[in-house]
């Protein structure tokens, strides 16, 4: 199947002259400001943030806000796409939560942890974080402990009320043995 290419073209602009989309959900905690803020400043802007042209020229933001309100003087790539109302709002809808559809290597993911150096306090804090989710998911995955079950010899009598079952009991405790009552 061939799928359509919405990419009319690559712009640099300015970020504060995106307009953002009205309907942007996500929102963005200190500690993801911060995590941008130190990948931007230890390796650059390595992506484009995804745009609309409307109607009267301007650019509006369909991915990439949180980006522009970080660099709303910088000059970033842009890739304008081709897009009504209605598609713009899908690929809002979709774009972020689809890319958290991704499983994880668990190996791949231990080897970079272990050999990237974080450049700034938020990165490490991130790594630290990965590094916790990928410690617990590995608990679970880790089997139980081994559980001696030592060897005892039981019988299980079926009787047909209430009554006959407290009768048996105590007559079997009467005469010394150690006994459950179990009601399935």
């Amino acid at each position: 199947m061939k799928y359509r290419d919405r990419v009319k073209e690559l712009r640099r602009v300015r970020a504060g002259d995106l307009k953002p989309h009205p309907k942007n959900w996500r929102t963005h905690s200190r500690f993801q400001r911060d995590v941008l803020k130190g990948v931007l400043a230890d390796v650059g802007i390595a992506d484009a943030l995804l745009v609309r042209e409307l109607a009267d020229g301007t650019l509006q933001i369909v991915d990439g806000h949180l980006r522009a309100s970080t660099t709303p003087s910088d000059e970033v790539p842009v890739l304008v796409l081709d897009l009504n109302d209605e598609e713009a709002e899908k690929v809002l809808l979709t774009h972020d939560p689809l890319a958290s559809l991704a499983g994880i290597d668990e190996a791949m993911l231990a080897d970079l942890l272990n050999t990237t150096q974080p450049a700034s306090e938020p990165i490490g804090e991130l790594f630290a974080k990965l590094r916790r989710e990928l410690d617990a998911e590995n608990q679970k995955l880790a089997p139980p402990p081994e559980v001696e079950i030592p060897v005892s010899y039981q019988i299980v009598i079926e009787v047909s009320d209430e009554q006959q079952q407290e009768q048996m009991y105590e007559r079997f405790r009467g005469e010394g043995l150690r006994c459950r009552v179990l009601t399935l």
